[in-house]
């Protein structure tokens, strides 16, 4: 009895639907990029300025001004970096669906031919390409000719606001401790501070993306601390003298 209970419940895991992550790919790799760009580039401008001067408030003038600047740009350049996609995506479908137009029969041996390419037998894939072509002809098409389906289409203004958004979310970490860290400490307070949260990103990525922890945390803790430490030395070396 129990093994059979038990024999049920493997089956039942077994056929359990596995989880996918590609179709969070567009929005999560604008959102991971923004935040940590926020947190480092927020960071790394406050240890050079806290570098090169003791006084507070050109540091946070300039902590709040790349804030701002650093939100509007990741958001522009996303929005205008995946808008070129789908201007190129909408490009390829107006083309293909006028080939599927005005030469219907040799669109539908093209397919064919991809199929038999993935291993099916020239009839079979002729009667696959026959069924999705009256199912969806361009869907199909879009799929197996130019790799453009729902799940990866580019869709810039959602890129861009998940790229602004969360690059705010991250710099505020770095403003923040410009505003109630000693002056005197600022470099030090800058890094031990955000190098956790950017190791923090670096689990939330891996996690959301199936990938391995370990391994983004290491990435980019290493990159974080070689970005940091030069617009350190950058710092230390155009250092202002009091009086």
């Amino acid at each position: 009895m129990f093994l059979a209970s038990g024999i049920k419940m493997q089956i039942y895991y077994t056929m359990e639907p596995k989880k996918h992550y590609v179709n969070r790919s567009g929005w999560l790799r604008a959102a991971v990029l923004g935040a940590n760009d926020g947190i480092l580039s927020i960071a790394s401008l406050a240890i050079a300025i806290a570098a090169a001067s003791d006084a507070r408030s050109p540091l946070i003038l300039a902590t709040l001004a790349g804030l701002v600047a650093g939100a509007l740009s990741m958001a522009a350049g996303e929005y205008i970096s995946v808008s070129s996609q789908s201007d190129i995506e909408s490009a390829d479908l107006k083309r293909e669906k006028n080939e599927l137009d005005t030469m219907p029969d040799i669109e539908l041996k093209e397919l064919a031919q991809l199929y038999q390419k993935r291993g099916l037998s020239g009839k079979l894939a002729m009667q696959v390409a026959i069924e999705l072509t009256e199912f969806d002809v361009l869907d199909s098409h879009a799929r197996e000719e130019l790799g453009i389906t729902r799940i990866n289409k580019a869709k810039p203004l959602q890129a861009s606001l998940a790229s602004g958004i969360s690059f705010i979310a991250g710099g505020m970490l770095p403003f923040f401790v410009s505003l109630f860290a000693p002056i005197n400490y600022m470099v030090i307070y800058q890094y031990f501070f955000s190098l956790p949260f950017l190791a923090l990103l670096g689990v939330l990525s891996a996690k959301a993306g199936g990938s391995s922890i370990t391994k983004g945390i290491k990435r980019i803790c290493f990159w974080s601390t070689i970005a940091m430490a030069t617009t350190a030395f950058v710092g230390y070396l155009f250092r202002v003298k009091p009086g």
